[in-house]
């Protein structure tokens, strides 16, 4: 049995599951599912903006997509609550979509995601870890195809030979 737990808590994915489990059936028995998700995510906010200052401060440089990762998430954060404790309007054209303050912050917030999400993926692909990590496996497949060449040459003159 306790070979059992100890194998269930090794895996990392089975801990995470727990503790999500637990929160969402707080959440549900206190009534404030949306109280934890909003409160979750400032969490994660925190989370990235320390992993952040730790990058900076150990490496002595700015990783962009942890910040941008926090923007993503706070935009997220400010769109759900917008979305779901405020906008309680009935809208019956789209006249009235585009009326309300509160909907065209709603539009405004989505291309801001958006913006973000274009951002995130340009910084991942342009970032030094990404360009350098293809170059060096580039050149790693280069130096596998050139053996493999090499091999396959070494043993068609071993047959010419024979």
């Amino acid at each position: 049995m306790k070979k059992t737990i100890l194998n269930f808590f090794s895996d990392k994915l089975y801990i995470e599951i727990s503790i999500a489990s637990i929160l969402f059936i707080i959440a549900l028995a206190t009534n404030m599912l949306m109280d934890f998700i909003i409160y979750m995510l400032y969490f994660i906010i925190f989370l990235e903006i320390v992993r952040a200052v730790v990058n900076y401060v150990r490496e002595q440089r700015v990783a962009l997509s942890l910040l941008v990762d926090a923007f993503i998430i706070l935009a997220l954060r400010e769109f759900i609550v917008n979305v779901v404790k405020v906008n309680k309007e009935n809208i019956s054209t789209i006249d009235e979509l585009f009326s309300s303050a509160v909907n065209l912050n709603l539009f405004v917030l989505a291309g801001v995601i958006i913006f973000l999400l274009i951002v995130r993926f340009l910084s991942v692909k342009t970032s030094q870890r990404y360009l350098f990590g293809r170059k060096e496996k580039i050149e790693n497949d280069d130096k596998e195809n050139k053996k493999d060449l090499n091999k396959n040459i070494e043993q068609e003159q071993v047959v010419d030979n024979k």
